[in-house]
Formats: structure tokens, C-alpha cells, sequence
């Protein structure tokens, strides 16, 4: 997945129904450009030129990685399996 907005794409790992974070955080994003609290919420094993990290973004705010390049955060290997064929497979089943 790619944000829409900043230079970043990374791998999601888990999903919020809606927004789920601290009220810090919320207030943190400037207002005008603040998303919706009642859509899903994505956490991202992330990565831009200059670092690695978990970002947590609106749905509204994402779209998808047509690159066909892996990333490369180094926690990767802890939750998938090798890149193929476009996708990284789970290490394990969801419920």
C-alpha cells in the first residue's frame, strides 16, 4: 500500500473497523486534513527513503502498491513469508 498523501508505502499487518488510537495522536494531524474516525484504520509495516517504522492510516488515505517492488522493513520476516508473485503470504491463518 501506498499513502496518498506523503512519500511512504509499507505492508499491512492488522486492521482497526475504525479509528482506534490515542486522542494525541488524532489531535496531532492538522484539522483540514484530519480523516474520519468511523472507517478502517490500517497498521503498516512502513518504510520511506530514510527509515523504517509502523504507521497507522486511514483507509481514506491509502491505495494500492502497483510497483511490484518488496519492502523492505526488517520486521517483514517476523509476520510473512518471502515476497511472491506481487504479495507477501502470512505466517500464519487469521480468525
Amino acid at each position: 500500500m501506498r499513502h496518498k498523501k506523503h512519500p511512504f508505502r509499507g505492508v499491512v499487518f492488522d486492521v482497526d473497523p475504525e479509528f482506534s488510537n490515542t486522542e494525541e495522536w488524532y489531535d496531532a494531524i492538522p484539522e483540514e486534513s484530519r480523516p474520519e474516525r468511523e472507517q478502517p484504520f490500517y497498521h503498516l509495516l512502513a518504510e520511506n527513503d530514510q527509515s523504517y517504522y509502523v504507521a497507522y492510516v486511514s483507509e481514506q488515505n491509502l491505495v494500492a502498491d502497483y510497483s511490484g517492488e518488496p519492502v523492505d522493513h526488517p520486521d517483514i520476516p517476523d509476520l510473512f513469508g518471502p515476497f511472491e508473485d506481487g504479495q507477501y503470504p502470512l505466517h500464519f491463518h487469521m480468525n
